[in-house]
């Protein structure tokens, strides 16, 4: 059995003793949290506050396309919850990882004790190396998987790609080109936006390192259209007092999804990439696509005991 190579004190401890966290406080000081971020403190400052730079206790590990970063703005309006704002990308990047777990740890933000930490990396879920990586950190560490109907998941991956080839004023071949192998007329599997797609397939890599009780399953689409519900999935999974309410979500009618409110002042909407419109894609494909993942579906609600309402 592998042995971590670096004991972290990880387990997050019952409800009970979560309650206790000075939240109201952790509310008020997140102003003061943020000018750290910025780089405007001094190590005095640092000292003074008891801030520390915490591995994460929680990870985001993937899907790509899947909400992840609306799941973490979401998460980070939780007093108890301080975000690594930027991809680290430390667990699936050689480079990154040859620096060691200290420069992973100095990404990370400033918070107090008593705060958990979370960062996010889509690529993480589909990286060989990187389930192995993260044991190695810490053995008991909590994932999170934020999934989307695998087929609207992948027109997304498309939509994101197509639009970078566009400011690029590159061509890029149709959905139906990529997704649609022209020799046999079947899925094509080596397109990696399928294959990503392919949810049990990369879990079951993550299983051999992970029991399943570490891992929650986010319903991507829900939290678009009812974040609330699933925001207290996962506050419950980590062992965190409930403090996300209906006050901090609210729809924006001109961008069409929900916005955060974090306190009378201060709002924030993600970034107006979200949301891309999708282009027109064949509905014969779309059905070829979607009776593909099927069989895969089944097997993953079966695995993570949470079924989706896809077709």
């Amino acid at each position: 059995m592998l042995q971590p190579i670096c004991p972290v004190e990880s387990r997050f401890g019952d409800a009970h003793n979560q309650a206790e966290f000075p939240l109201r406080a952790l509310q008020f000081k997140r102003g003061l949290l943020h000018e750290f971020r910025k780089g405007n403190s001094s190590k005095e400052q640092v000292r003074l506050h008891d801030l520390v730079q915490q591995l994460p206790k929680a990870i985001i590990i993937g899907v790509r396309k899947g909400g992840t970063r609306a799941l973490l703005e979401m998460l980070n309006l939780h007093p108890a919850v301080v975000k690594a704002s930027q991809e680290i990308h430390f667990f699936d990047n050689d480079e990154n990882y040859a620096k060691g777990i200290e420069w992973y740890r100095k990404k990370m933000p400033f918070s107090y004790p008593q705060q958990i930490t979370i960062e996010k990396s889509p690529a993480y879920f589909i990286t060989e190396e990187v389930p192995e990586r993260i044991y190695k950190m810490n053995s008991s560490i909590k994932l999170l998987i934020i999934v989307r109907e695998p087929t609207t998941r992948a027109i997304s991956d498309y939509t994101q790609v197509l639009e970078g080839k566009e400011r690029k004023n590159k061509t890029y071949y149709k959905f139906e080109k990529l997704a649609i192998d022209p020799n046999t007329c079947e899925v094509n599997t080596k397109y990696k936006a399928v294959r990503t797609s392919i949810y049990t397939k990369h879990l079951e890599r993550w299983l051999k390192y992970f029991p399943i009780e570490q891992f929650h399953i986010v319903d991507g689409d829900r939290l678009i259209t009812e974040p609330l519900p699933e925001l207290q999935l996962v506050e419950k999974f980590l062992n965190l007092p409930p403090r996300i309410s209906q006050y901090n979500l609210y729809f924006n009618a001109t961008r069409g999804f929900y916005c955060l409110r974090f306190n009378i002042i201060f709002n924030k909407c993600l970034a107006g990439s979200k949301g891309r419109i999708h282009p027109e894609v064949d509905p014969s494909v779309i059905t070829k696509l979607r009776k593909f993942f099927h069989p895969f579906n089944q097997k993953f609600y079966q695995i993570t005991g949470r079924t989706l309402n896809w077709p």
